[in-house]
């Protein structure tokens, strides 16, 4: 039985390496993607900066980080989140952990009064596409307000 909580600081280093082993993996290691995003070293500080964000680790049985999810304000005015980050350790990947992650996700945003959110990803990413659509993301075809990551070519979106 896997557990979900809040970030803490000392998730820091393990997120960072999951992510960027993930991106790599698919070939995404480059500008444009979360590889060089500048808060990927200290995401607990990013996340608990704001009441509007959080990003949620999950961990094994040992304690051992497996990946996680975040959610942070996209377009305040309209009330749309982005998912973000959402990358877990290969060993860890099809045992419907994602879910699990994108259901702590789902409740913060709604919690938090957000009224959709926004996600990008990449046509490599295929396993990710097919969870985000059996979710109940719909794909936009385009970014939304000309999108964060450029390297993207996905783009999603829930209503809450």
């Amino acid at each position: 039985m896997t557990k979900i909580r809040p970030i803490q600081s000392s998730d820091n280093s393990y997120l960072a390496h999951i992510v960027q082993q993930s991106l790599k993996a698919y070939g995404l290691d480059i500008p444009g993607t979360a590889y060089f995003d500048p808060e990927l070293s200290n995401l607990s500080q990013y996340y608990q900066s704001s009441p509007s964000r959080q990003y949620f680790v999950a961990l094994s049985n040992d304690g051992h980080v497996l990946g996680g999810d975040g959610i942070a304000e996209y377009d305040s005015k309209n009330k749309i989140a982005e998912l973000q980050k959402l990358y877990l350790v290969k060993d860890a990947r099809g045992n419907h952990l994602s879910y699990k992650l994108l259901d702590a996700a789902i409740k913060f945003a709604k919690h938090a009064g957000y009224h959709a959110v926004y996600l990008e990803t990449h046509h490599n990413l295929k396993v990710a596409i097919h969870v985000y659509q059996k979710y109940g993301f719909s794909e936009l075809g385009h970014p939304l307000n000309n999108g964060e990551h450029s390297a993207m070519d996905r783009f999603f979106m829930i209503n809450l």
